[in-house]
């Protein structure tokens, strides 16, 4: 069974359509002007083993914060898409991944309650890096919150992202897309004990 989605949104703000594989290779292409969100969402595929394609356009002559967040809602949605029911999945997940002076971790569960506990550290200073143009680019750190806070509302899931310690906000964000992606495959992953049951008492997720 194909576990595949596709999820397209249109706003007067952003226009964004992501194709998601949760069975992948780890290979993400997907068309992001802004360069370090590219590089999370290019970590998070690899390390997650997700396939991911598609194209990414928003206002960025306001800002970066509606075409970030707008990301994660339509990168969310597609994985309750995926899921379905969430049957036979293991649900839950967690990871701890260090990042050179950094230690960052995260746990997720896919039980049909959206909530994000983000305690990323961050300083706030948005990163600079140069283009080849020559030009001068920037990434807003404090979208970083942003984006896991639309995830998690639409895939409807309980996500805790934490800088345990660490300097580098690059390291600090880097390392908890990393984190949350190998806890985020370990929750969807197919438990083969399960036999295709529901992983709830109540019988649904919801």
């Amino acid at each position: 069974m194909l576990r595949t989605a596709t999820i397209e949104r249109k706003t007067g703000e952003t226009q964004i359509t992501l194709t998601l594989n949760l069975d992948g290779k780890g290979t993400c292409d997907v068309k992001n002007p802004i360069g370090f969100f590219d590089h999370m969402l290019r970590s998070f595929c690899k390390h997650g083993l997700f396939d991911l394609s598609g194209e990414i356009k928003g206002d960025l002559n306001v800002d970066q914060h509606h075409t970030i967040e707008d990301t994660g809602i339509v990168l969310g949605s597609c994985f309750a898409k995926a899921l379905g029911d969430c049957a036979g999945i293991y649900r839950s997940g967690s990871f701890l991944y260090p990042m050179d002076e950094a230690l960052l971790r995260a746990a997720v569960d896919f039980g049909g309650r959206p909530f994000l506990v983000c305690n990323a550290e961050l300083t706030g200073i948005p990163l600079v890096s140069a283009g080849d143009d020559g030009k001068e680019y920037s990434f807003q750190t404090d979208c970083f919150e942003d984006f896991w806070n639309g995830f998690v509302q639409t895939a409807k899931c309980n996500l805790h992202l934490d800088t345990l310690r660490g300097r580098s906000d690059h390291h600090k964000m880097e390392g908890l897309f990393k984190a949350a992606a190998r806890a985020i495959r370990a929750a969807v992953e197919i438990d083969p004990r399960r036999n295709g049951e529901v992983p709830s008492t109540k019988g649904t997720i919801v």
